[in-house]
């Protein structure tokens, strides 16, 4: 006779299952898009042009296509499973994140009275620790110019386990023709699968003037210190000489910190 408690355990791997084949089934899907966009950009600039791309910023299984050409939002295939951390700061004071990388640190503050869900999020992250020992995956060179962090997977695939609303998307300005704004040098903002409401734990790290749409919570400002530890990142380039890719500087974070103030 199977008991609640085994027949709990055996729905909860049979969903864990269920995850890691979908992941699977996205990460196949990714490589072969790569090697075509890899393969365009080789055409591109063996003939002397420039490629410009509206590069999508993923988060999670159903956006590991880092290197998208548009930024259309795709079906998310992710399931949430734990819920959104209870509220546990000061929805109206000011956050620092503190982040001791193999580069350098990296330093931003956080208003938690624009963005008090993100900011919330960030610290019980950091406070237990889920940020040490990662990888900021992804440099991107051409059309926007942003390092991506915090997946604990190091592949674009990883998550905390539960989601959080966008906070904050209008306070870049109004979009412009091309329905996009423009993410200032300094911004740090939430990556996300490409749905609303569904960011995690990703974010990215804006070293140059960007132009996106108004899709990814700004939620921080990085300090002139960190800010020329990034620029320094990003001039060093991506492997392999593409646009958009592992930095040739790998990043790690060895610590991760939130304070007040």
């Amino acid at each position: 006779m199977v008991t609640s408690d085994q027949r709990r355990r055996q729905l909860a791997r049979q969903k864990f299952e269920r995850q890691q084949q979908r992941r699977e089934q996205a990460r196949r899907k990714a490589r072969r898009r790569n090697a075509v966009i890899a393969a365009v950009l080789a055409v591109v600039v063996a003939a002397g042009g420039a490629a410009y791309l509206s590069v999508g910023l993923a988060d999670g299984a159903s956006r590991d296509d880092a290197s998208r050409t548009d930024p259309t939002p795709a079906p998310s295939e992710s399931e949430s499973s734990s819920p959104e951390p209870k509220m546990a700061i000061d929805a109206k004071g000011t956050y620092r994140m503190s982040l001791d990388t193999s580069q350098g640190a990296i330093a931003f503050t956080m208003d938690a009275a624009k963005t008090p869900r993100t900011v919330n999020s960030f610290k019980h992250l950091a406070d237990k620790g889920f940020f040490d020992g990662t990888t900021c995956h992804r440099l991107t060179t051409q059309g926007i110019f942003v390092l991506q962090c915090g997946d604990p997977q190091g592949d674009g695939m990883g998550g905390p386990g539960y989601t959080i609303p966008d906070e904050n998307l209008t306070a870049l300005g109004k979009p412009a023709a091309d329905g996009k704004v423009t993410y200032p040098a300094g911004t740090v903002a939430m990556a996300n699968t490409g749905q609303p409401n569904s960011g995690g734990s990703q974010f990215f790290l804006v070293y140059k003037d960007s132009k996106l749409p108004p899709a990814y919570t700004p939620f921080g400002t990085i300090d002139e210190a960190g800010l020329s530890v990034v620029k320094a990142v990003g001039a060093a380039g991506v492997a392999g000489g593409a646009g958009d890719g592992a930095p040739v500087k790998a990043v790690s974070v060895k610590k991760a910190a939130v304070s007040k103030g």
